[in-house]
Parts: structure tokens; C-alpha cells; sequence
């Protein structure tokens, strides 16, 4: 089972402006990576603000797993509520034939699937945007080696690959 981190941050380091600021303020070369890597795992992981800034709609051809302590109403077929950790989410997809997953935020499902040690590669988008202040990409203590596999600007966004050192 690979397990990915995908995530768009500022040049100055933030995801959002706040907890509800929608993905929307990145740019179409994150935006095409983003549907491409996510439609190819299948999978995707959230937690229930990331998952309230699409709307509660999801993403086509994609089944969506959603973090929160309480049910959801309304959920579409194509996801599901969990309150499982990490090691035992990835292990009941892996049980159901999927062989990738992609952890699409916010802060607080990136800092757990992290400290988990389950995260294979980090695909990040730096975007040519300041906010100033935000949401930061991880909440809480981390210790993670990374090397860079690959590299590349689009449409003045900066495309980073990288696998974790485990």
C-alpha cells in the first residue's frame, strides 16, 4: 500500500487562510496534478473541513474517506466516515484491493498520517501567492528525512516529489 501527502502551499508556507478558506486559490498546473494523482490512487483522505470546502460534493471517479468524530448527513455512496487510525485505515483499503491513497488534508490528517511513519512520498505545489498567516502544512512535532526525486515549474508554480527516508 503507498500512501501520498498531497498539499499546495504558499510561497510562505500556508495551505489556507484559515480553517474553511477553500483549495481554490491554486493554480491550474496544481489543479491538473492534483486530479491526475487522485483519480490514480482512487482514494482520497480528509478531514471533515477539507471535506466541508468541496462543498460535501465528491470528487468524481474518486471514493473519499472523511475524518470526523460525528456522521455526516448526506453522504454520497462514493464516501464514508471513519474515525480509524491510520495503520488500520490503510490496512481495511489494502483488505478491499486498493493499492494507493491519497491524504488531501487539512493540517491535522497530515500531521497524523506523518507521525504515523506510513507516508511514502509528498507530492507539493508551492504556489507563486503570499498570505501572511494561515493554516500551516503539519500541526505538531515532526522528525522526517526526505529526498527530492523530482522537480518542476509550471505556470510559475514550483512541483515538488519527494519520498520519506524511513
Amino acid at each position: 500500500m503507498t500512501c501520498f501527502i498531497i498539499a499546495a502551499v504558499t510561497a510562505d508556507g500556508y495551505i489556507g487562510k484559515n480553517a474553511t478558506h477553500a483549495a481554490m486559490w491554486t493554480g491550474k498546473a496544481d489543479k491538473r496534478r492534483f486530479i491526475a494523482l487522485t483519480k490514480q490512487a482512487r482514494v482520497v483522505v480528509m478531514g471533515l473541513n477539507t471535506w466541508q470546502t468541496l462543498g460535501g460534493k465528491p470528487l468524481k471517479d474518486r471514493h473519499h474517506v472523511i475524518y470526523s468524530p460525528t456522521p455526516i448527513d448526506n453522504l454520497p455512496p462514493e464516501a464514508e466516515v471513519t474515525t480509524k487510525s491510520p495503520r488500520d485505515l490503510l490496512a481495511d483499503f489494502a483488505s478491499r484491493g486498493f493499492s494507493e491513497v491519497a491524504i488531501c488534508g487539512g493540517s491535522m490528517i497530515y500531521t497524523m498520517f506523518m507521525q504515523s511513519g506510513l507516508v511514502d512520498k509528498l507530492y507539493l505545489t508551492i504556489e507563486p501567492i503570499l498570505f501572511g498567516d494561515g493554516m500551516r502544512l503539519f500541526k505538531g512535532d515532526l522528525d522526517c528525512k526526505l529526498e527530492l526525486v523530482n522537480s518542476a515549474v509550471e505556470e510559475g508554480a514550483l512541483l515538488l516529489e519527494y519520498t520519506v527516508k524511513k
